[in-house]
């Protein structure tokens, strides 16, 4: 069965909107004809598809996982990336701008895109933010990815606020599509139109980026009688702080506060929040496993990707996957406090640049902070620190190192505090 007719089967009522955005909406029923753009596209392509989650985005998706393509979701917000993702992901066709251009008439041969096509599987390859090196272009069988979303589960009107080219943004499209829910395309990812967007179509549920939250936070907009329809919001794809999380809990009392977690090599997994104000969960779900050794967090999960395209893979023989993140433990909870990969080795001594950062951010303000290492001839390295101010604020980096001596180590305390816009990518994520 393909696909739309498995969604509209699903369907209380096919004629009924799954997407709301600006100036248009979608319904299955309009989808009824497939997508004339993707007529040019042969089973096992690799389609990069440059778009949003907009009524064109999505039915090209949703046809081209029915031609049984390897889809490349990019957006235009990461197109100095595009050449390198084309060429790293081996793609044959390229659809945007309501155009297709086919690159290469003999699709690339690779062990991974073989597989899928020998099953006749549609694919999907996403990119790694690069954070660590050169993006990985990872695989995943579609089919697959697909099927978590079988189990019937409750669905809000939602603001699709992640992107067409990241994983949770995917994540929130079909969870709603296969549960009979809504989805509401921003007017822009700006504070000011992502709370009107809400108090207009009586959005619930706001899945969104810790540094997004912190911009709504320092935005003095966040009122809960202006958001009545408001009743979840999730975060993840980074680290959140104790403060952002207190903040923005008191400012929206009436609000639940649920930390979601995944990766694209993984995909999203189910989560438990201990409670709306506090960073300990529970990861598991169907399929899933996981376990601490020697403080970082392995996860294996039924649901995984193929591959890398362009790496080796990173499963052990077991299949288990070692994220990387830092983890506390209390019983069955865990509280991720930073990246293995991340840490500051001063004169011996741990830093993890989440620590130093949660301290700026608890420091009248200071609306984004970054820490780093840097050489040092005496301890190997130190800690260097970037902050932005909140809009309007005077930040002195004098009272601000003050601050840090009294909540910080000795070790752990910047050597050098800079005052300067912190970088943010288009995923609303740090970089």
């Amino acid at each position: 069965m393909s696909l739309y007719h498995d969604l509209c089967q699903r369907s209380a009522d096919p004629r009924r909107p799954f997407l709301l955005g600006p100036g248009e909406s979608l319904s299955l029923a309009d989808m009824a004809r497939a997508s004339h753009q993707c007529a040019g596209v042969a089973p096992g392509d690799v389609v990069a598809l440059v778009g949003d989650f907009d009524a064109a985005g999505i039915r090209n998706l949703l046809t081209l996982v029915d031609r049984k393509a390897i889809v490349m979701p990019l957006v235009e917000a990461n197109r100095a990336q595009h050449e390198y993702c084309l060429a790293s992901g081996h793609a044959d066709v390229v659809m945007a701008d309501g155009k297709l251009v086919r690159l290469q008439e003999r699709q690339t041969a690779h062990p991974l895109l073989d597989r899928l096509r020998c099953q006749g599987h549609a694919g999907l390859m996403l990119f790694s933010s690069g954070s660590t090196g050169k993006p990985k272009a990872i695989v995943h069988d579609f089919d697959k990815f697909l099927a978590r979303f079988a189990t019937p589960r409750p669905a809000w009107t939602t603001l699709g606020f992640l992107l067409f080219d990241h994983i949770g943004g995917l994540n929130t499209l079909f969870h709603m599509l296969y549960n009979n829910g809504l989805v509401v395309r921003p007017t822009a990812r700006t504070v000011s139109a992502v709370l009107e967007d809400i108090r207009r179509h009586d959005v619930q549920l706001l899945p969104t980026t810790p540094t997004f939250l912190r911009m709504l936070v320092h935005s003095g907009l966040l009122d809960q009688a202006a958001l009545p329809s408001l009743r979840l919001v999730t975060y993840g794809t980074e680290q959140m702080d104790q403060n952002t999380l207190s903040s923005v809990a008191n400012l929206l009392p009436r609000v639940d506060f649920r930390q979601t977690y995944g990766m694209s090599e993984l995909g999203i997994l189910r989560v438990r929040t201990r409670k709306r104000d506090e960073l300990w969960i529970q990861i598991g779900g169907e399929g899933v496993e996981s376990r601490v050794r020697d403080g970082e967090l392995h996860i294996r999960a039924e649901n995984r990707m193929l591959g890398y395209l362009n790496a080796p893979s990173p499963f052990d023989a077991a299949g288990w996957f070692n994220t990387k993140d830092l983890v506390e433990t209390d019983g069955p909870w865990l509280r991720i406090v930073g990246r293995a990969d991340n840490v500051i080795n001063v004169g011996g001594l741990k830093v993890l640049p989440a620590e130093v950062e949660s301290a700026a951010l608890s420091f009248p303000g200071v609306r984004q902070a970054k820490a780093k290492g840097a050489a040092n001839p005496l301890t190997g390295m130190h800690v260097e620190l970037l902050c932005q101010p909140a809009e309007g604020a005077d930040l002195s980096i004098d009272a601000l190192r003050r601050h840090l001596g009294e909540v910080l180590p000795p070790h752990a305390r910047p050597l050098r505090i800079r005052v300067g816009p912190v970088p943010t990518g288009h995923r609303f994520k740090q970089v």
